[in-house]
């Protein structure tokens, strides 16, 4: 029986999904958000095997309190799903400062603050897994989602890494990119209109707004099945590093990746062509 600690477990998300597919496979599940109460009726069925904890990611003090109440109550935390996290629409010159900071301090130094918090248990036990929820958006570019785009590969970079050094002390480290799912972030941009002040960019952006918009509640993901699949994946003898959920975001990965490939071999010889020539 695995202990999971999840990050942004509201209703409607991959967390809940995270949280519901742990618990069918007889694990038990500490489930967080910022706000608890819509929570505490999904909860109530599972008994002593759930622990719903309150929690802004953004906050240091709470996350470490989060962490050892949790590892208090069960005695450690086996699997930490990073999963809290959220995007705004906006161009790369126009989004505001502030937004930009919002942002990473939620979708990167968040997860690393979670992370660096759970992990010393995990290296005194020699196990663990971490599961970093990152996107397709960060494996490939997405235009109006450019800061989120960013923190995406930030977070794909430091998983890399992370996964390099925690090997060798039994944990096993993975990065999750979903694409388009029927989850309740889509259902944010209805509520908040587009913020951008350049009117060069505006037409753009309110058309991509528009599309997220309308994509609300037909997208092709399945978030309970995407869970099922991390932890199907996670149970292999040679876990992937990475995986791809959904058919859409998994065709523009492959068709991004290989014309990257592409590209490389195209213009080998210049890049060859940069290092001393042998001999000097």
């Amino acid at each position: 029986m695995k202990t999971w600690f999840i990050t942004g477990g509201t209703s409607g998300g991959f967390g809940m999904a995270y949280a519901d597919a742990a618990l069918e496979n007889g694990d038990r599940v500490v489930l967080t958000a910022r706000t608890v109460e819509p929570l505490h009726e999904w909860a109530t069925p599972y008994g002593d095997k759930v622990l719903v904890l309150p929690l802004d990611v953004t906050d240091t003090t709470q996350i470490q309190l989060a962490v050892t109440t949790a590892e208090a109550h069960f005695g450690g935390i086996d699997v930490l799903v990073n999963n809290a996290g959220r995007g705004w629409v906006g161009s790369v010159e126009g989004m505001a400062d502030a937004d930009v900071r919002k942002l990473f301090e939620l979708n990167f130094f968040a997860v690393i603050a979670v992370t660096r918090a759970v992990l010393p248990g995990m290296r005194a036990r020699g196990d663990g897994w971490i599961v970093n929820m990152s996107s397709v958006a960060g494996l490939l570019g997405s235009p109006g989602f450019g800061y989120y785009t960013a923190a995406k590969f930030a977070i794909e970079g430091i998983t890399e890494v992370l996964r390099q050094e925690v090997t060798p002390l039994g944990i096993s480290v993975m990065a999750v990119e979903p694409g388009a799912f029927r989850t309740n972030a889509y259902a944010g941009f209805a509520g908040e209109p587009v913020q951008e002040t350049i009117t060069d960019y505006r037409e753009t952006l309110d058309t991509i707004n528009e599309a997220f918009i309308k994509q609300d509640g037909n997208q092709p993901g399945d978030p309970l099945r995407g869970a099922k699949a991390v932890i199907s994946a996670m149970s292999l003898p040679h876990p992937p590093h990475q995986l791809v959920l959904g058919s859409p975001g998994y065709d523009k990965v492959i068709e991004k990746l290989e014309g990257t490939l592409t590209g490389l071999r195209t213009y080998e010889t210049l890049s060859r062509g940069a290092d001393f020539p042998p001999g000097e």
